[in-house]
């Protein structure tokens, strides 16, 4: 839509208080939603680091079962080294070979022992993993069923709203096209500098909508002539009286019953 070339301040009024009407309802939309995006993104990461952890957790048992293998397997060389050096002994011809033997003997008596101790150890750890990973299988349930849950949640929301704020969308830019860049611009840094995103307010009890600050009474004469475009001083929202406002509510619900 084409932006118009001579329009009134009444109707610049006019539109960007429709703008801002439109964009409010998107925002009312947007907080029906709340932190659920957020918290479903947090599920998400918290369910992938338990995966992550516990394909960790599996891939350390299997190493500590293959050391345990590694160790068996020693256990079964030394035994064999020492019934060949036992065997050997019984045929030695002087004191300096059995006392050699002897040696390799006590080694591999010492090996057995050590591979023994160390598969004691890998039991143990063994143990330990296995409890690691039944914990962070139990975690890992709770927290997907969780996230299951929020999914379900916020898909029910977005099937609710995503097709009425995708509508709204495309009206808030048609609405922006009908408006002069620098209004528009000034509309959206006010809009992202207030609270609630309010930049276009009606008086309200002779004070600034969302404001306790009064209005002097010649200024709200101004305001209620829409001959110029003016704003609060102390919070820089642009003012439109309140018989327009009225009026533009009452033809923004009839386009958002629309929607």
């Amino acid at each position: 839509m084409a932006k118009k070339g001579e329009v009134t301040v009444e109707e610049k009024l006019r539109a960007l208080y429709d703008l801002q009407l439109i964009d409010s309802r998107v925002d009312e939309i947007r907080n029906v939603r709340g932190e659920l995006p957020l918290e479903v993104e947090d599920l998400e990461d918290d369910v992938l680091g338990l995966k992550t952890r516990l394909d960790k957790l599996k891939t350390d048992l299997e190493t500590i079962n293959f050391e345990i293998t590694a160790k068996k397997n020693l256990i079964d060389e030394s035994k064999t080294l020492i019934k060949k050096y036992t065997e050997q002994q019984k045929n030695v011809r002087n004191s300096r070979e059995f006392n050699s033997i002897s040696k390799e003997l006590e080694f591999q008596e010492l090996e057995i022992q050590l591979a023994e101790k160390n598969i004691k150890e890998f039991k143990v750890q063994i143990e330990q993993k296995k409890e690691v990973i039944s914990q962070t299988k139990e975690k890992l349930s709770e927290r997907d069923a969780h996230l299951k849950h929020k999914k379900s949640e916020l898909d029910a929301i977005l099937a609710e709203t995503e097709k009425e704020e995708k509508a709204l969308l495309n009206k808030s830019l048609e609405f922006q096209e009908q408006i002069e860049d620098r209004l528009v611009s000034a509309y959206a840094r006010i809009r992202n500098s207030v609270k609630n995103g309010l930049a276009v307010v009606p008086i309200e009890r002779g004070a600034s909508g969302g404001s306790f600050f009064t209005i002097p009474p010649q200024v709200q004469v101004e305001i209620a002539s829409r001959k110029k475009i003016i704003t609060d001083e102390h919070s820089g929202r642009i003012l439109v009286d309140p018989v327009l406002a009225e009026e533009e509510q009452e033809k923004m619900e009839k386009l958002f019953a629309k929607i």
